[in-house]
């Protein structure tokens, strides 16, 4: 198939693929500088937007110093961090030590070697994909990219040779994993309605309805997902606050900090660009647009409609540490395996009941009721169940708080009508009565230099 063939097929999920793999040298180069600029300009506008959004919920100004309207101010901390006197732990394996932050950066930027800016676009008079490369996994390259990072927060929680990172780092990586379980299975049902895994597939087949309307659970089970991924607000649990520390990179500074810090951010984009991909239609101008604006989805403006979904995700990451207090961890881990993996898997079987009826020609309100009325039916068994057992749980608790009233083991609680007297008491007499204040007492025997107790 020729290229003005495939350029007039865009809509084709396989036949995207065959556009990679045709530019030259330099072409790639500017494409991975492009990436690289981009994520490092997104990784400082999301520290500023993220301060100055909290600061506004808070009623708070928020950075307003450095820069204009305090723009800058995240660039000046990372000038700091690089510049600030590096501390390495006596008991850290340095080897281990100095390459966990690197194995949390790096995965985070390759993970968008797959990800479409856009359609094809000319570069310097060369036409080419705004997209570094592709794969028929592309998607899966995505993931395997970020749970490569999850080595990096084990080693680096090991190798400070402290315990609260270590504990950091175990409670972190049980959290990724659980919670990449519930987001590779939120994936499938989009890879049944674009019939491929490629990314630039993916958003050829959104190019009528984009799938976050039809895969409205899936699109729910990620959001949540890549918020646990990610270890944001407000599952952030492997911080400590209480303790002061902060989780697995308690005892890192300096560059090798930042490289955390960036590596955070990074996912943060990059889960952004993914839900945008499969869910929000890419690359695409929003609806309605196309419609009084032809060339709403050629040339460059498609970055632009795919940087302003990224920013809504990247501010409902903010939102969301702004207004929600943390979990506790076992409600989280509860919510990631009891209520969103079997959830999935429902979904899944009923999007491929749909999907195999729906290709044999079966009318779709047959196809509709066939699978969400089974799937009804037992959501209102499952609630009417737990309404049972809270019930027992209730009645239980209340059988056995009669029990230990009645055999006067209840807790002694003082009754609301207390009245502490204002005078100091006087002890029974006999026991060498004594005037006592509080925090002070007056027995020249329990004095040590002439000085009083207390």
């Amino acid at each position: 198939m020729s290229r003005a063939l495939l350029l007039a097929d865009t809509t084709d999920p396989n036949a995207t693929l065959a556009l990679f793999g045709h530019d030259a040298i330099w072409i790639m180069l500017i494409k991975v500088l492009g990436v690289f600029v981009f994520l490092v300009v997104m990784t400082l506008f999301s520290i500023v937007f993220e301060r100055k959004v909290v600061g506004r919920m808070q009623n708070r100004i928020g950075p307003n110093r450095t820069g204009p309207w305090g723009i800058l101010q995240s660039l000046a901390d990372g000038v700091k961090l690089a510049f600030k006197e590096e501390i390495i732990p006596l008991l850290a394996d340095k080897p281990v030590y100095w390459i966990a932050p690197v194995l949390s950066a790096v995965p985070a930027f390759l993970a968008f070697s797959v990800v479409p800016f856009g359609p094809e676009v000319s570069i310097f008079g060369h036409h080419t994909p705004l997209q570094l490369t592709d794969l028929p996994v592309g998607v899966l390259v995505i993931f395997a990219c970020s749970s490569l990072g999850v080595y990096g927060i084990v080693l680096a929680g090991w190798a400070s040779g402290s315990t609260y990172p270590l504990l950091g780092g175990l409670r972190s990586a049980a959290q990724m994993i659980s919670y990449e379980v519930a987001m590779g299975l939120s994936m499938v049902a989009v890879f049944l309605f674009a019939g491929t895994m490629s990314t630039s597939g993916i958003v050829a087949a959104q190019h009528g309805l984009w799938n976050g309307i039809p895969l409205i659970i899936s699109f729910v089970i990620y959001l949540i997902a890549m918020v646990g991924e990610t270890n944001r607000a407000p599952f952030d649990l492997p911080e400590a606050e209480s303790e002061l520390v902060g989780g697995f990179h308690t005892e890192y500074s300096s560059m090798k900090f930042a490289l955390f810090f960036l590596a955070e951010y990074i996912n943060m984009v990059t889960v952004s660009a993914l839900a945008t991909t499969m869910f929000l239609g890419g690359w695409h101008a929003p609806f309605g647009l196309v419609s009084i604006w032809g060339g709403a989805n050629s040339g460059w403006w498609p970055f632009l409609w795919f940087t302003a979904k990224v920013v809504v995700f990247i501010f409902g990451f903010v939102w969301l540490r702004g207004t929600l207090p943390r979990l506790r961890y076992d409600q989280f881990m509860h919510l990631g395996w009891k209520v969103l993996i079997p959830i999935n898997l429902v979904w899944i079987l009923a999007v491929t009941t749909m999907r195999v009826l729906g290709d044999r020609g079966w009318n779709r309100l047959t196809v509709a009721a066939i699978v969400l009325i089974p799937i009804l039916i037992g959501i209102t068994f499952y609630a009417w169940a737990d309404l049972r057992r809270q019930e027992r749980t209730d009645a239980d608790e209340a059988a056995a708080d009669a029990e230990e009233e009645s055999l006067g083991l209840t807790f002694p609680v003082p009754p609301l009508d207390l009245v502490v007297p204002p005078s100091p008491r006087l002890l029974p007499a006999g026991v060498g009565a004594r005037p006592v204040t509080a925090g002070r007492t007056t027995d020249p025997s329990s004095t040590h230099g002439g000085q009083p107790n207390g």
